[in-house]
């Protein structure tokens, strides 16, 4: 977490402050913006990896009191304007497309306003399978299920228990009842009640049009944003063949167990 404070720089109301961030996530948070900021993203990694790396912002909820720009050799182009409400809209652009350049919009009462976001860099491979927008809905092939199940921040095998649609954010949250727990990388499933049920909530698109039913799933996805987003999640009878038949011709990826 970075955190600035434009009250400091009032008398110097054209300041442009430089933040050097080291993480490959994080959140920045802006108080009383004025003047602007130039945002550096310094990943510890070779540089000559920058150029496989694309970066994700996702502004909080009540952002305010600056424009966010992508920077490069002194152009700005408009990434998220001062006070566009969009829940849990992403931008996202290749780290050799530029910097992130705010700039604090006149304001009548500063002391009001917060800009802050958070921040995350991944490989553009991890970023494409994220967002594929050409088909995010379609089912994944056998191919690119073993390959989830190798890659994925969470793997488990469970069942739907309910769906919450959110109109306004355009997702739908899937409850999710685990059966068995294969891989997560972050505590999105847990031990619940007395019962000592293992719990955990997986978002995807609306348009995807999920719905509860009957019968397992193997469900696989990443994290992002400190959520869990939905990647393949086929039948898990289904998976049982697909995997077997790739073991069978000693094609499957990696060693996972189906049973």
């Amino acid at each position: 977490l970075s955190s600035s404070s434009g009250l400091t720089h009032e008398s110097h109301r054209k300041d442009v402050e430089q933040v050097y961030l080291r993480c490959s996530e994080g959140s920045i948070e802006w108080m009383y913006p004025t003047g602007a900021l130039i945002v550096n993203l310094r990943p510890n990694i070779s540089p000559a990896s920058y150029k496989h790396l694309t970066v994700c912002i996702k502004p909080f909820k009540d952002s305010a009191g600056a424009n966010i720009y992508l920077e490069k050799t002194g152009e700005l182009k408009l990434l998220v304007r001062d006070g566009e409400r969009s829940p849990s809209r992403v931008y996202c652009f290749g780290y050799d497309q530029g910097g992130l350049f705010v700039e604090a919009t006149p304001q009548q009462d500063i002391s009001r306003k917060i800009t802050g976001f958070q921040y995350e860099l991944m490989s553009k491979g991890v970023a494409a399978d994220l967002h594929t927008a050409s088909a995010p809905c379609r089912p994944c092939s056998d191919t690119e299920v073993l390959l989830a199940v190798c890659t994925s921040d969470f793997v488990i095998r469970g069942s739907i228990q309910n769906v919450t649609n959110e109109a306004e954010e355009q997702e739908s949250i899937i409850h999710v009842g685990v059966n068995k727990l294969y891989r997560q990388k972050s505590k999105v499933f847990q031990l619940t009640g007395e019962s000592g049920n293992w719990r955990g909530q997986i978002k995807t698109l609306l348009e995807c049009g999920v719905k509860p039913g009957d019968g397992d799933f193997l469900f696989t996805g990443r994290m992002h944003f400190g959520e869990a987003r939905l990647g393949c999640a086929p039948r898990f009878k289904d998976f049982q063949r697909m995997y077997k038949e790739a073991k069978d011709k000693g094609l499957n990826p990696c060693e996972i167990g189906p049973d």
